[in-house]
């Protein structure tokens, strides 16, 4: 098991980290092509735009082929699409490089999950998806490193060695070890267990903190940068806000193992909606960059728990694992599109704090939400 969860753990690594490159390229390409902001989020979003068209699919492919194999896709798409985009110069050439990188993303989230998941005990689920998700941020904290080295040599250099990697993860997968397919459940399986209360609220967990963080991505580097920031210090920036993530992902897996799942996730809340209320406010680049280590903070609080809720939902509703992360792939993706294309375009036609004060108040709705499954399931 061990080895099964260095190498789900490295391969999330690497994929979020051509994820998160695009942080500090993004006002390079807002100048270079002349992009609108609703424009820098489409391209922010389009990886989340292919990970929410696949990630059904991809947790359906998990259960019929297994988790190994759907994993292999996942690593061969995304050698070929980082290539692309480090060669890409036009707009389209990058959104649909990200897009095919963000289908290549569902299959290696939900064929790695779904086959650690096959081996990896109950009472240790948050554990172990806390390490895995701890590595996914390490990938989130490194991207903007390699989004700021491609600022300083070639996109076409740093692009080319992601996908060298990719192809390296592939070839010792297929020297792993392999645990026979899930029964695949069918689509109308799906549609039943959808829905169930406790399964949709563990989804708008993943999904709450991807709409966030799917604005924040575009909010915040477009902001740096009109209060002169350059594209090493918007890198550092996200790269501080993602160590955070790092340190608190492993901790609050075994934290939520002991203690339940629903204590973080109540704290994450009012983090933040505090956050939300704070992040337009600063006129000064350190003051600004410090909103997004808060921010980063609370949402931290946010995913392990809401990720193995999901995982444990999923099974106790009959669906396997493969789907399980399938539908954490769908959630995380459909809060990343609305917060990047439509956070944009609606920071485009207000301003940033309208943004944010949505974003608060979807945050504090959730509290109460939660505060009454709580009781609930208390009186149950």
């Amino acid at each position: 098991m061990r080895r099964l969860l260095v190498l789900v753990s490295v391969v999330v690594l690497v994929d979020m980290t051509f994820y998160a490159a695009i942080a500090p390229l993004l006002p390079q390409y807002q100048e270079d092509l002349g992009l609108s902001k609703a424009a820098a989020g489409g391209l922010t979003a389009a990886y989340a735009a292919g990970t929410l068209i696949a990630s059904l699919p991809a947790g359906r492919l998990a259960g019929r082929v297994g988790g190994k194999t759907t994993l292999l896709v996942g690593l061969v798409s995304l050698a070929v699409s980082s290539v692309i985009f480090g060669f890409g110069k036009d707009i389209l050439v990058l959104d649909g490089a990200r897009f095919a990188q963000g289908v290549g993303g569902a299959c290696t989230w939900a064929g790695g999950f779904a086959w650690l998941m096959a081996v990896a005990p109950r009472e240790r689920r948050g554990e172990l998806i806390g390490t895995a998700l701890g590595a996914a941020v390490v990938g989130v904290l490194l991207g903007p490193v390699l989004g700021g080295a491609a600022t300083q040599t070639s996109p076409e250099l740093v692009f080319s060695g992601v996908g060298a990697v990719a192809l390296l993860l592939g070839a010792v997968a297929l020297a792993t070890p392999a645990g026979a397919p899930e029964p695949a459940a069918s689509w109308a399986e799906l549609a039943v267990a959808l829905r169930r209360r406790p399964l949709l609220l563990a989804a708008w967990l993943v999904t709450l903190p991807a709409l966030f963080t799917g604005a924040i991505d575009v909010l915040v580097p477009l902001r740096l940068d009109e209060l002169g920031a350059s594209g090493v210090t918007i890198g550092a920036a996200f790269l501080a806000a993602a160590a955070i993530e790092a340190v608190l992902s492993p901790f609050l897996g075994r934290y939520s193992d002991r203690r339940g799942r629903l204590l973080p996730l109540r704290v994450g809340l009012v983090a933040a909606t505090l956050s939300a209320v704070a992040l337009p406010l600063p006129d000064v680049v350190w003051l600004s960059a410090g909103g997004l280590l808060v921010a980063a903070t609370a949402l931290a609080l946010f995913w392990t728990p809401a990720a193995a809720m999901l995982s444990e939902s999923s099974e106790s509703s009959g669906l396997y694992q493969g789907l399980a992360f399938g539908l954490m792939n769908l959630s995380w993706a459909l809060g990343q599109v609305v917060g990047g294309a439509a956070g944009g375009g609606l920071a485009d036609a207000t301003t940033d704090a309208v943004v944010y004060a949505a974003l608060g108040a979807l945050c504090a709705a959730t509290l109460l939400l939660t505060g009454r499954s709580r009781e609930r399931a208390a009186i149950g």
